[in-house]
């Protein structure tokens, strides 16, 4: 039985600033907690116990705050051996943990955030979020857009984002031909029409760019079922609709689905299908492809398209093209504990599926496959819960492949909640000295951390950062979150995603 995070936690009696076991976002089977990770999760609570009590707090409060993330990073350091750098001081001084980790530190751009449409998240709005100035809609189905914006900009120091996609397609026409609009086009949970609507009205209600949003079109969405083809013309029909109309910055793929129910997904490299679609999207002038690679478990038949083998070509084809490689690639893992499995994590050479395939592809083109990007959503925050040796790993290759100039900040939030927590390992997360000299990795330097949280998304989506970093200081949406946090306002430290019960 599958539960929310958020839910396990309240029954547990446990509110954790990190997930304390792999949460999964609806496209990998989330494996039970283990051994290890419950033990954490049990130094969590008699460390802040503790020093909420020194402190005359709620242990709830002290858990929400700088103090209680801090205090869970050097609980994982008391089970998993030191990984996370971590202050004495921070345990117990909120002010020690700015001194140490200022926040506005890092341009912060998350291109893989998500939320659902019509979900409501359990968040009510208090009178802080009352008075911020937003006319956001109330309403049920506007729910999980109300906690998106305060988990992503409210409680994180995140400063842009890419609303992103999930599979799913829009209807064009009713039956008499008509063409369609809003809501009328697709029900689902979060169609191309909503991210725009969505990012508008955020930046509407800011006054400054803070969202850009993909489109869902892929090539097989629009499909001639008589002729066993692509739609050409309903298809491209879309694929304007999203580009012209809702102003979409990418486009996002998922190779291993079918909503046009054609009988097969996609593959990048596919000359019949995929390549006329590239040809479109030039004359549009929208060439940056988010691509879904990696954790496709639920898709038992065409989960198989998920694999990282189709980018090679498809780069060195249409070096225009830009193609930003979400997850890593990284393959979820059928067994309980990914990082203790030999079939599935290599401790010798720090390989695992099929992120080493992603590194293999460029290992074969040093000088090649320019316009690939390596992205960390969910692939960094999964791998610094189950195991610090695989986090480094994925970290140490990424960038010693492919080039800190490379490697792209997403989060896959809100399915693990706010992103801080996600931000501030980040901060903290360093590759060791013995997997250095034996892997040949780097130490990441402020700068390769700055590249990674957003001066290489910056480039991507045409953002001048310094301009950007003046207009967003002082919008509607900066004002609202001084008065938050000027009223006592903090994350809630739910996570939304799923884990076993």
């Amino acid at each position: 039985m599958w539960i929310r995070k958020w839910e396990k936690d309240e029954k547990d009696g446990i509110e954790s600033p990190i997930p304390t076991q792999l949460v999964s976002n609806e496209e990998f089977i989330p494996p039970p907690q283990t051994r290890q990770q419950k033990q954490w999760q049990d130094q969590i609570d008699a460390m802040a116990s503790s020093n909420a009590k020194k402190l005359n707090m709620s242990k709830r409060s002290f858990l929400r705050s700088s103090m209680g993330l801090a205090t869970a990073f050097a609980a994982y350091n008391t089970v998993f051996g030191k990984f996370w750098d971590v202050h004495a001081a921070e345990l117990t001084e909120e002010a020690a943990t700015q001194e140490m980790f200022p926040k506005g530190e890092y341009f912060v751009f998350d291109v893989q955030a998500h939320f659902t449409q019509g979900y409501a998240l359990n968040f009510r709005n208090n009178e802080a979020m009352q008075n911020m100035g937003f006319n956001l809609d109330n309403s049920a189905e506007a729910y999980s857009f109300n906690n998106f914006v305060k988990e992503m900009y409210l409680d994180s120091e995140t400063s842009m984002l890419v609303i992103s996609g999930v599979p799913g397609k829009e209807r064009n026409k009713d039956n008499e031909g008509n063409i369609l609009e809003g809501r009328d086009r697709s029900a689902g949970l979060l169609p191309s029409w909503l991210m725009s609507e969505s990012r508008d009205k955020i930046n509407n209600a800011s006054g400054s760019v803070r969202a850009l949003a993909q489109g869902n079109c892929a090539p097989n969405h629009y499909w001639d079922a008589q002729n066993r083809r692509i739609n050409e013309q309903e298809l491209f029909e879309q694929m304007e609709r999203e580009v012209k109309q809702y102003g979409i910055q990418s486009w996002k793929w998922y190779c291993h689905t079918d909503p046009a129910r054609t009988g097969n997904g996609f593959r990048l490299d596919d000359e019949g299908m995929t390549y006329a679609f590239y040809q479109k999207a030039r004359e549009l002038g929208m060439k940056t492809f988010s691509v879904h690679k990696g954790y496709s478990a639920q898709s038992r038949t065409l989960g198989h398209l998920a694999h990282p083998g189709d980018i090679e070509k498809a780069a060195k084809d249409n070096p225009d093209l830009t193609f930003i490689i979400y997850h890593s690639a990284i393959k979820d893992s059928p067994t309980q504990e990914m990082a203790d499995d030999p079939n599935f994590f290599n401790r010798e050479t720090g390989d695992f599926p099929w992120h080493s395939e992603l590194i293999a592809l460029k290992e074969r083109n040093p000088d090649g496959l320019k316009n690939v990007h390596v992205e960390i959503g969910s692939a960094f925050g999964t791998t610094a819960i189950i195991s610090p040796e695989m986090c480094m790993h994925l970290m140490g290759k990424n960038v010693k492949t492919y080039g800190a100039d490379k490697v792209i900040w997403g989060t896959d939030c809100l399915w693990w909640g706010s992103p801080q927590w996600v931000i501030d390992a980040m901060k903290r997360f360093q590759i060791s000295d013995e997997f250095c000299d034996k892997f040949g990795y780097s130490k990441l330097t402020k700068e390769d951390k700055a590249k990674i949280f957003g001066l290489n998304a910056a480039k991507i989506y045409d953002v001048d950062v310094n301009a950007q970093l003046k207009s967003i200081s002082a919008d509607k949406l900066a004002m609202a979150k001084q008065r938050y946090l000027a009223a006592g306002g903090q994350t809630e430290n739910k996570v939304h995603g799923w884990v076993r019960a």
